[in-house]
């Protein structure tokens, strides 16, 4: 499949930062008993006194005070705001290198396709190029997420090799002393062997805090384990989804010996893919 859908990645993320239940103001109590809590009514007009949350908003209201409301939809505004924005930047990268990847190495014996390398290009800078950067937070946890998936994306692309999978049936018998390059069966990207465990949440979210270094730092939290949660079931959707194609195999077939032997298997084949083999 394409590249994920940035609405898929805003949408989950939003998710799990709404489930989180944060409270606005932070520690705050309702005054009890007179004359504290008549005082405090008595502040307000009656139409102040209590508004209806939106509860698609990413934090919750500590009362339904017109004031208490209106500060939580100011401060969930400007998060979505990030939260759309670094989305937008990760799946435009994710669909960037996608187009440019390419599996290469790959070793053939016969039918049989062995070891490769997936290569594509580093995702930070494809991140960084469109992700918030216009004001100072933005752009700090900006470089956060994109230190984090970049450097997790790395380890796990370094880890798919093809697990010995049977990609070229004609070379295990061809009437020619090389074969010619031919595509791969194609296959989905999960059936090669990988480590998925960077780009999973528990890995993401401690690099993308440290990254920040900053502990005072408002929600950077719990937006930081939002982010990566959703970025991390987006991952194990595109997974299975994505097929691997155009791998072109070809080689040496050392003992075709017509007329005696008309046929014989590739031994010590290549097969490299034609960047964009990942739909």
């Amino acid at each position: 499949m394409p590249a994920p859908q940035s609405s898929v990645l805003k949408q989950l993320a939003k998710s799990l930062f709404r489930s989180k239940g944060i409270k606005m103001p932070v520690n705050w109590q309702q005054p009890t008993g007179d004359p504290n809590a008549k005082q405090y009514s008595d502040a307000f007009k009656p139409e102040e006194r209590a508004v209806a949350p939106n509860p698609m908003k990413l934090f919750v209201p500590a009362s339904v005070n017109k004031y208490h409301v209106a500060a939580v939809n100011k401060t969930s505004d400007e998060l979505e705001e990030f939260i759309d924005g670094i989305c937008d930047a990760i799946c435009s990268a994710w669909s960037q290198w996608q187009t440019a990847s390419t599996l290469v190495g790959v070793v053939i014996n016969g039918p049989t396709a062995s070891v490769g390398q997936l290569v594509g290009p580093p995702m930070f800078p494809l991140i960084m190029a469109t992700a918030p950067k216009s004001k100072p937070n933005h752009a700090k946890y900006s470089n956060a997420v994109a230190q984090a998936i970049s450097l997790g994306w790395l380890s796990w692309q370094a880890s798919v090799k093809v697990p010995g999978l049977p990609w070229y049936p004609a070379f295990a018998a061809f009437p020619s002393p090389v074969a010619p390059p031919m595509p791969n069966v194609p296959i989905p990207l999960v059936a090669l062997t990988q480590v998925a465990q960077p780009l999973s949440q528990s890995a993401l979210k401690p690099i993308m805090v440290a990254t920040l270094g900053d502990p005072m730092a408002q929600h950077h939290e719990p937006l930081f384990d939002s982010i990566a949660g959703a970025f991390e079931k987006v991952f194990q959707m595109w997974q299975p989804s994505t097929i691997v194609n155009n791998v072109l195999g070809t080689g040496p077939v050392p003992t075709f010996a017509p007329p005696y032997v008309p046929v014989g298997p590739v031994v010590g084949g290549v097969g490299n893919m034609i960047p964009g083999g990942l739909t």
